[in-house]
């Protein structure tokens, strides 16, 4: 399920971002992805390609990861970010949700580390 407001456009912060074309109230969920859940082995061959930059660490133990469908890969990172993701491991399904009002034409943003107050710095950013 994706929300029929929102769109993949350019972003200024990564080249290609999530937006919304209509308003969105606080807490409303806008997007349920299905994903492919990957093992560990699988998991250090992803590390090697840039595929890596788009998968989760997925399970209790975030030995596994996942490729999430749907826009999940296409959200950018914000802190603070304006969404949340939920990971639910028993249905393989990850959950966007906003975490504040939202104003047309927003970028709608995820904090990478799963915290949208999260102000550590990203892999991205270290390099």
């Amino acid at each position: 399920m994706i929300l029929p407001s929102l769109v993949v456009a350019p972003s200024l912060i990564h080249g290609r971002g999530v937006f919304t074309t209509t308003p969105l109230a606080e807490n409303c969920v806008i997007e349920i992805s299905p994903v492919i859940i990957m093992n560990a082995a699988d998991r250090l061959h992803l590390d090697q390609t840039l595929l890596h930059d788009y998968i989760f660490e997925w399970g209790e133990d975030r030995q596994s990861c996942c490729m999430a469908l749907g826009y999940v890969p296409i959200y950018n990172h914000g802190c603070p970010s304006n969404c949340e993701y939920e990971m639910d491991f028993e249905e393989g399904l990850i959950r966007i949700k906003t975490v504040r009002a939202i104003e047309v034409g927003e970028e709608l943003l995820i904090n990478y580390h799963g915290d949208a107050t999260n102000a550590e710095s990203v892999w991205f950013n270290a390099q």
